[in-house]
């Protein structure tokens, strides 16, 4: 099989993010970076597959030069070769650009399975999968939690997590693109082999298509603030209890 996974490199959990003067992104300059953990799962599971099924597994990415640093750990990880559009504009662009970028330079390729993350841990809009899909006018599945592929019927059957605690089977054709959900596996981390033969593995630059135009903006950030407010409730104990419940149900939304 011939499998892509896309990752992403996102800002590290335990940094503080902090805004540039306008507010409208952070502060890069600051920053340490990680691959985006769903997209490590989704890495994984492509190479059980590839394990299962043979073939190779092709790594596709966006965004600026600093991108490479996740793109060598996935290649280190087992992946056979990557995909790197490169362009400055890619580090903070919305789901829409990003697709697009990653659909011109994967269009060539005749992917019999795309594997992306549910969604990123930076902007966590879950879109960009969905909109590859329409963009390389493959079949998508969401929210994946087992993976199952029949080749010789040129099919693959999925779990999908619903809400509360339920589950969906369904089968799509091949070629799919599916979003991977975190905990579908156990993640694997690379050797000193697999470091070693990453530096000899194929990174291929490709450039950032013309007439990709944003359909989202970002207007402003503001980092979480943090305040406390004390409400008496006053009354019989039996009228207090029932105004609790009702104020945690519809106020604070915990119920």
């Amino acid at each position: 099989m011939k499998i892509a996974v896309c990752i992403k490199q996102v800002p590290t959990r335990e940094w503080q993010p902090r805004l540039t003067d306008d507010r409208a992104w952070i502060r890069e300059q600051d920053v340490s970076y990680e691959m985006n953990e769903p997209d490590a799962y989704a890495l994984e599971e492509a190479l059980r597959l590839r394990e299962k099924h043979g073939g190779e597994v092709v790594v596709c990415s966006a965004g600026p030069a600093r991108v490479q640093t996740v793109v060598r750990e996935a290649l280190a990880r087992g992946a056979d070769r990557a995909l790197h559009v490169e362009d400055d504009r890619l580090g903070a662009a919305d789901a829409f650009v990003t697709a697009g970028a990653l659909a011109a330079a994967m269009g060539g390729e005749s992917f019999e399975l795309v594997l992306t993350g549910l969604q990123s841990d930076d902007q966590g809009q879950a879109q960009m999968g969905v909109v590859l899909a329409e963009r390389l006018g493959m079949p998508h599945s969401t929210i994946i939690m087992e993976v199952a592929v029949d080749a010789a019927a040129g099919r693959v059957r999925v779990k999908r997590e619903l809400e509360g605690g339920w589950f969906q089977w369904m089968a799509l054709p091949l070629p799919a693109l599916l979003t991977i959900q975190s905990g579908i596996n156990q993640l694997r981390y690379a050797t000193l082999k697999g470091i070693m033969s990453a530096k000899k593995k194929e990174i291929r630059k490709v450039a950032m298509p013309d007439g990709l135009v944003p359909v989202q903006q970002v207007v402003a950030l503001a980092q979480p603030s943090r305040s406390k407010q004390t409400h008496m409730i006053e009354g019989p104990p039996a009228d207090a209890a029932r105004e609790l419940v009702r104020r945690l149900r519809e106020e604070a939304r915990v119920l």
